[in-house]
C-alpha cells in the first residue's frame, strides 16, 4: 500500500481537522467524501478537488467503494455507531470521532466486533496529542506530584451563549446525546484517565440554560433537550477527588480548557486556551513561595492525530493513541454521570 485512501463520512466543522490531517501526512490521500446535505457535499467535492464518482450521499456507498482503504468518521454523534459497524462489516479500518456512540452498551458492541473482524481503529481524543497533555501525564507517571489528591478540571465554551443563535443538532438529545456531556466531557474524561487513573464513582448536576432555539423543524423553533452545562464530583481509583465543569454558556470563553493536579509532593496546571501551556510547583521551595513556574515544553516527538490513526493501519504500532477500549470506559463514565444526574445521586461506576 503506496497510501492509505481516505474516505470522509460527515464534512460538518470537525472534518476540517481530518481533512488537514490526511492531506498533510506522506502516507495518505483524500480519496471520497460523504455527506446526506447535497449543497454542502458540492461545496466541499469542489474544494477539496473531489471527482464526482467519489461524493456520496450513502455512508454505505462509500464504504463499498474499492477506492477507500479506510474511513474518518465525521457525523453527529448518534451516526457514530451505524457509521463504524458498517465500516467493520466491509473490512475499513476506522478513526471515529467521539462521543464513540450514544451508549456504553453501543461502545462495547462495535468495540467486540472491531476485535472479532481484526479491523484497525482509533478513537479521535484530540487533546492527547498536545504536548502539555503528554508532559503533564509524564510528570505525574514520574513522581513529580506524588500521591494525587485533588483534581480540578473544566471545559468552557461560549457557542450558547446567545439565545438567538440557531438550533442544530448539538441541542438535540435524540442526535447529540446529552450535549456537553458527550461532546466536552468526553474529552476531559480522557484526559483525566490519561494524566491521572480511572474514575472510581461520580455525581452529578445538569441542565438547559436556553430551553428554545430558533431554526427548529418548519421554521419554528427547536426544543433543546440537550445539557448547556453540567458539574461533576468524582472519585478515582487512586483515591483523588475530582472535579469536572463543562459548559458551552461562559461568556467569551471560546475554547477553555484547563485542569489542576495537586499532590502530596507538588503540583501542575494544564491549560488549553489561546496556546497549551503547563504551569508546575514542585518542590519545598517553591511550595513555601507559592511559586508556579510555566514549564518549557519539550518539542513534539510523537506523530499527531491522523498520523497516529494512518500509524496504526499501517502496523507501525499505536503508542499511547486511543482505541475502542478507551472509547468503552469513557462511554462507561459518561452514562454514569447521566444516570446521577436523572437520579439525582452518587454512581459507582462498574468495572468489566
Amino acid at each position: 500500500m503506496n497510501k492509505i485512501r481516505m474516505g470522509v463520512v460527515g464534512t460538518g466543522n470537525i472534518s476540517r481537522m481530518h481533512i488537514n490531517g490526511i492531506l498533510g501526512s506522506p502516507d495518505a490521500e483524500l480519496k471520497a467524501i460523504c455527506d446526506n446535505d447535497g449543497a454542502v457535499l458540492k461545496t466541499k467535492g469542489d474544494l477539496y478537488g473531489i471527482p464526482d464518482a467519489l461524493r456520496f450521499t450513502d455512508y454505505e456507498a462509500l464504504l463499498k467503494c474499492p477506492e477507500v482503504d479506510a474511513i474518518s468518521i465525521c457525523t453527529p454523534n448518534c451516526m457514530h455507531y451505524p457509521v463504524a459497524v458498517a465500516a467493520v462489516q466491509n473490512g475499513k479500518p476506522f478513526l471515529i470521532e467521539k462521543p464513540v456512540t450514544m451508549t456504553y452498551e453501543q461502545a462495547v458492541a462495535l468495540k467486540d466486533m472491531a476485535a472479532k473482524a481484526n479491523v484497525a481503529h482509533m478513537v479521535d481524543f484530540s487533546f492527547r496529542f498536545k504536548a502539555a497533555a503528554r508532559h503533564a501525564k509524564w510528570m505525574i507517571e514520574q513522581g513529580y506530584l506524588g500521591d494525587i489528591r485533588h483534581v480540578y478540571a473544566e471545559y468552557l465554551q461560549c457557542m450558547n451563549v446567545s439565545d438567538t443563535s440557531a438550533f442544530t443538532w448539538k441541542h438535540s438529545r435524540e442526535l447529540a446525546g446529552t450535549g456537553v456531556l458527550n461532546n466536552l466531557g468526553s474529552h476531559v474524561v480522557d484526559l483525566i484517565r490519561f494524566m491521572v487513573g480511572d474514575f472510581n464513582k461520580v455525581c452529578g448536576h445538569a441542565g438547559v440554560c436556553v430551553p428554545s432555539r430558533p431554526g427548529g423543524a418548519s421554521g419554528g423553533r427547536g426544543v433543546v433537550d440537550a445539557y448547556d452545562f453540567s458539574h461533576t464530583l468524582g472519585e478515582l481509583d487512586c483515591g483523588a477527588s475530582v472535579t469536572l465543569t463543562l459548559t458551552k454558556m461562559a461568556y467569551g470563553r471560546k475554547n477553555y480548557q484547563k485542569i489542576e493536579v495537586y499532590g502530596s509532593k507538588g503540583a501542575l496546571v494544564y491549560c488549553i486556551d489561546r496556546d497549551e501551556s503547563i504551569e508546575a510547583c514542585v518542590g519545598d521551595v517553591y511550595e513555601r513561595g507559592g511559586d508556579f513556574h510555566r514549564i518549557t515544553l519539550p518539542a513534539q516527538n510523537f506523530p499527531g492525530m491522523m498520523q497516529s490513526f494512518l500509524n496504526i493501519v499501517l502496523g507501525k504500532g499505536a503508542g499511547l493513541a486511543p482505541v475502542m477500549d478507551d472509547g468503552c470506559i469513557n462511554q462507561r463514565v459518561l452514562d454514569a454521570i447521566d444516570r446521577s444526574i436523572t437520579q439525582n445521586k452518587w454512581v459507582s461506576i462498574e468495572k468489566s
